[in-house]
């Protein structure tokens, strides 16, 4: 990937000031991407995984790990070029002049967002929290989104110095899972040779290939960071550097996990727990208390709430400062310059999201929806080459956003059929969204 490049003549819309405050450091955005990636994945799929592809659970998270650094080379580029909030749905528009693209890709990732958002106030409200207290999981879950909504409402600095302190628990959490392991392991105890073995009747390549869209959803969240942009501090600088550190340091860490968890426990019995690394940390006989590394888990899984609201809010915002949604969303508290009222809609969606879709469904669903709009991305990289900007920004090797698109359509084709219908019914849910939204603002012109 290229360093950055200088480029001529200036595109009119990125001079103008922001509405936003300019908080984010590089050290708080590798943070937010970290702490995003390293959500409520890779602590619930782990068991998921180990069905699909037995003790090589490594082997989907490093090949995810290199389908996911290859759209983010057009994020790098598309990010530090145009530093606005709104993401993927501003490249589009920018890229395809089509409204009507530009809103299904930003609908996408806001259905994307709160679609996760709703999986992952379950996954809190689920076999974490139970090793603390009793309670109905969906209602639970709607409180959570509320106190998630408020903290995203506070500010943009107070969420990312909150994310600060949970991603470094919930790393911890990780680490404390292939420490113990290691220890197991020089002890005597798991067994080494199970990180090649695959299920008996599975090809290991295609095997492989099927896991790795489980696997993608481990990585998927460093597109949030777009979404934030505008927040950030020198982002022709400051965003390449975080967006690929934060994605490596996730891969290492993951494929880690992946190796102890395989040498600590079969597959067999991993493949059924809903708290599969619990189980790993358990089966060493550290001696850790379960409530421990449940508290771990459920901050991991709160932190991947708060960092997925906040982009949901941010497109809706941005979104509805380019007038593809109304311009009320745009609405910005005076004191803390919080989008107020983007965070308040789409918190209400992900709140009624919780209400239907089991967590596995809303998982796949989620990848699915960001595929059309990484496909979209890496696109616009290639068609955005032509115009100019005034500034220096990341330019990376023409190869990588064609790779990109091939590896989102291949990832595309493990989808199952369900996952197809869920999709086809929220994107279908847009398009009527945005019809209905072109027919209101002709009719005060045609009048």
């Amino acid at each position: 990937m290229n360093t950055p490049a200088p480029t001529s003549a200036p595109a009119a819309s990125d001079s103008s000031p922001s509405k936003l405050k300019q908080g984010i450091t590089g050290p708080l955005l590798y943070l937010f991407i970290l702490g995003d990636v390293l959500g409520a994945g890779i602590y619930a799929l782990m068991g998921t995984l180990s069905a699909e592809v037995g003790g090589a659970r490594w082997a989907p998270l490093l090949l995810a790990l290199l389908l996911a650094l290859l759209t983010a080379g057009s994020y790098a580029e598309l990010v530090t070029k145009y530093p606005k909030a709104g993401g993927a749905a501003i490249f589009a528009e920018r890229a395809f002049r089509q409204p009507v693209i530009s809103f299904l890709v930003g609908f996408s990732m806001l259905a994307a967002g709160v679609t996760s958002a709703a999986g992952l106030s379950l996954a809190f409200a689920g076999d974490y929290l139970g090793t603390f207290v009793d309670l109905p999981a969906v209602p639970t879950a709607i409180v959570f989104l509320a106190l998630v909504a408020c903290l995203n409402a506070r500010g943009i600095s107070e969420s990312l110095k909150g994310n600060v302190i949970m991603t470094v628990i919930e790393v911890s959490g990780l680490v404390v899972v292939i420490a113990v392991v290691a220890m197991m392991l020089g002890g005597g105890g798991g067994d080494v040779s199970r990180i090649g073995e695959f299920p008996a009747d599975a090809n290991p390549a295609i095997a492989t290939l099927g896991a790795a869209i489980i696997a993608y959803y481990s990585f998927v969240g460093f597109e949030t960071s777009a979404n934030i942009a505008e927040e950030v501090r020198d982002p022709s600088r400051v965003y390449p550097r975080a967006l690929f550190a934060s994605l490596i340091t996730a891969g290492v860490v993951y494929v880690l996990v992946g190796l102890a968890s395989s040498i600590a426990l079969p597959a067999s019995e991993l493949s059924d727990s809903t708290g599969p690394l619990l189980a790993v940390v358990s089966a060493s006989g550290a001696g850790i208390p379960e409530w421990v590394f449940s508290l771990i888990a459920l901050v991991a899984v709160a932190n991947g709430a708060l960092l997925t609201m906040i982009m949901a809010s941010r497109v809706t915002f941005g979104m509805a400062e380019q007038g593809l949604l109304p311009r009320a969303l745009g609405a910005v508290l005076l004191r803390r310059k919080t989008p107020w009222a983007a965070i308040l809609v789409t918190t209400a969606v992900a709140m009624g999201l919780t209400l239907i879709g089991d967590i596995g469904t809303l998982a796949e669903t989620v990848v699915l929806l960001l595929l059309f709009v990484f496909i979209s991305t890496n696109v616009a990289v290639l068609v955005l080459r032509r115009d100019r900007v005034e500034h220096e920004h990341f330019r990376v090797w023409t190869a990588v956003p064609v790779l990109g698109v091939a590896s989102c359509v291949l990832l595309l084709t493990q989808q199952s059929g369900q996952v197809w219908l869920f999709g086809g019914i929220l994107l279908a849910a847009g398009a009527v969204l945005f019809i209905v939204a072109r027919l209101r603002s002709k009719a005060p012109a045609a009048r």
